[in-house]
């Protein structure tokens, strides 16, 4: 079945001073024949360890900028893919064609595709509530966890900031990406980034995923995202025998420390977190700190 969806030009991503980065793209993973996916592919191919590094909504992998060269530095390999919908990725044009198994089967293709090994998650908000569910599909590939607010879908009823947040997306005429990514940062904001975090979407039609991944919390028990997200919570807190790393934006009030404690809490031998008073949701806006802190307690620091 073909997806009819936008492609946005090449042109858009032309500067991106923080972002020197090439993209790779895959045209045919299994599933998805119709659509191209984007991904960065940095470091030394041969490491023994792979940093998978998956954003959120309404990001893209450029959200990782400050931690993929500490990464690749320190003489790692870092992967970083944009999801359909964001980024440098195909974008499709149906809400409909937008949920949870569309998304996680996408990235479960991509890890098989570049056969990649001795995993370590990075994860954050989408990129976690997705990546968190696929090590229990795929142990034998995840070795180490680097976790920022984020959660596991459970069903449980929404907190009223989680409701706040829907119902301003599903207000507001367009989304305003860039403006949403600086007003958290909790940072001084750089004009390139917000260039950079609107640079995937010329106008309104770009945006579907970014309309429907708000649509897509769960709020009741049959939804897919809780059938994997209970399945992933009896693997973290049963099964999982890798090392992590939990860092916290603590001005984050949908994802911020409560939450997070929630998680820390079913994720087998997860070490007292990070606390990033000054963070928001967009934790790897400190992402130098969180890499350094993150290596060095894997002992994966040159």
């Amino acid at each position: 079945m073909t997806i009819k969806a936008l492609r946005t030009p090449e042109e858009r991503f032309s500067v991106l001073p923080a972002f020197p980065y090439q993209p790779q793209y895959v045209e045919d993973l299994e599933g998805y024949d119709s659509l191209r996916m984007a991904y960065i592919d940095e470091g030394d191919k041969s490491a023994e360890y792979t940093f998978l590094c998956l954003h959120g909504e309404p990001s893209w992998s450029y959200l990782y900028r400050k931690m993929i060269p500490v990464f690749t530095e320190a003489g790692h390999r870092v992967v970083a893919p944009d999801l359909f919908g964001f980024g440098r990725s195909d974008k499709p044009v149906d809400e409909a064609v937008y949920n949870f198994e569309f998304h996680r089967n996408s990235l479960m293709r991509l890890i098989e595709r570049l056969d990649l090994k001795n995993i370590v998650l990075v994860c954050q908000d989408w990129g976690g509530f997705l990546g968190l569910t696929i090590p229990m599909d795929m142990q034998d590939r995840f070795k180490k966890l680097i976790v920022m607010n984020t959660g596991i879908a459970t069903g449980e009823p929404l907190t009223e900031a989680a409701k706040q947040w829907i119902g301003f997306c599903a207000s507001v005429p367009e989304i305003p990406v860039g403006g949403l990514l600086a007003g958290d940062a909790g940072v001084a904001v750089n004009p390139m980034d917000v260039v950079a975090y609107d640079a995937p979407f010329p106008d309104n039609r770009y945006k579907a995923g970014v309309r429907k991944f708000p649509k897509m919390i769960p709020t009741d028990a049959n939804d897919d995202a809780v059938k994997y997200g209970l399945r992933a919570i009896e693997y973290w807190s049963n099964s999982w025998e890798g090392d992590s790393f939990m860092a916290i934006g603590m001005k984050d009030v949908v994802l911020g420390e409560p939450a997070m404690m929630a998680l820390r809490s079913v994720i087998k031998g997860c070490p007292e977190p990070m606390r990033i008073a000054e963070s928001g949701h967009f934790v790897q806006e400190y992402g130098v700190e969180v890499a350094e802190q993150a290596l060095a307690h894997f002992g994966l620091n040159r």
